[in-house]
């Protein structure tokens, strides 16, 4: 695709929203590949993850948000840092909200900081696939009453409904100017941070309940082999004994059942063999160590 540069648009969308409701979906749905990792777990998304989404002759910086909630610990409050920095300067912040969920106190915290944001505001109210249509007019009203949107959408980015019109019109808004990245580059991250985002996600797919939030992954090692393989060496850090037990299984078999998933996965999305090799370390003050911060794309804060 050759597009001119004299009628090329290029701009940043934020999405953001609570935890759950549907942001990593829709920004792989947009860019049209996995560039975010999704689980049914709360707060999945940690750090501020970028997508490049191309729609005629605009480019969409599509910047994914860690979901925004009432913060207690540490890591919590790098995680919030990080959802409303990665808003800072877009040329449009799209709130998105879980249409079955609604509002609650949850939604709150994130109302009121929208309100004294000065960048441009769309609705998307997500999941109508399984919404009351009742209810996503209730909450698109109440919504209105605190918040100037300019737009509303309706979407399920689970199934694709209402995603080609919210595309279009993300283009459409976007300002003249050159893309900011090239054509075939779809998100900013490093393959080292894929790698570990998507042993992450596999723990939480496989765990479910069984392993807490506080659990990361950290990249010790990413090299190229002369056969052009990738060999990958990871860290899966814990926070107690007992949780090191679960992420093992009996006989090692879980951690196997992981590495395998993830593998698989990093394989099909880098186009060459990866080796990967897992270990589980407790560290029960990983929350509180700058160097971790760093590996995973966070902020310190005290």
């Amino acid at each position: 695709m050759t597009i001119d540069m004299e009628s090329q648009r290029c701009g940043v969308v934020a999405i953001v929203g609570a935890p759950n409701a549907g942001k990593s979906t829709l920004v792989n749905a947009l860019v049209g590949q996995k560039v975010a990792i999704t689980s049914p777990k709360a707060q999945t998304t940690r750090t501020r993850v970028m997508g490049v989404a191309i729609e005629g002759d605009a480019q969409i910086v599509l910047v994914d948000t860690p979901g925004i909630f009432a913060p207690r610990r540490r890591l919590d409050r790098a995680m919030v840092q990080a959802a409303w920095g990665g808003a800072q300067g877009a040329d449009l912040i799209a709130l998105i909200v879980d249409g079955k969920a609604g509002l609650g106190p949850k939604m709150e915290p994130i109302i009121e900081a929208l309100t004294h944001r000065p960048e441009r505001k769309w609705l998307i109210l997500n999941k109508v696939d399984i919404a009351i249509k009742e209810k996503l007019l209730f909450h698109t009203q109440k919504l209105y009453e605190r918040i100037g949107f300019e737009e509303t959408f309706f979407i399920s980015a689970q199934t694709g409904d209402g995603l080609a019109e919210l595309k279009s019109a993300f283009a459409g808004a976007m300002p003249q100017g050159p893309w900011h990245f090239p054509e075939d580059q779809v998100s900013d991250a490093t393959d080292r941070m894929l790698a570990a985002e998507i042993t992450r996600e596999q723990l939480y797919h496989q765990l479910h309940a069984e392993l807490p939030y506080a659990a990361a992954v950290d990249t010790e090692q990413y090299k190229e082999r002369e056969d052009g393989s990738v060999e990958i060496h990871q860290q899966i850090l814990v926070a107690r004994p007992t949780q090191r037990a679960i992420v093992l299984g009996k006989g090692g078999q879980r951690l196997k059942e992981i590495g395998s998933r993830a593998r698989a996965e990093l394989a099909a999305l880098l186009g060459v063999k990866v080796h990967l090799y897992l270990h589980v370390k407790v560290k029960e003050d990983w929350e509180d160590d700058r160097f971790i911060y760093r590996d995973i794309g966070l902020d310190w804060v005290d």
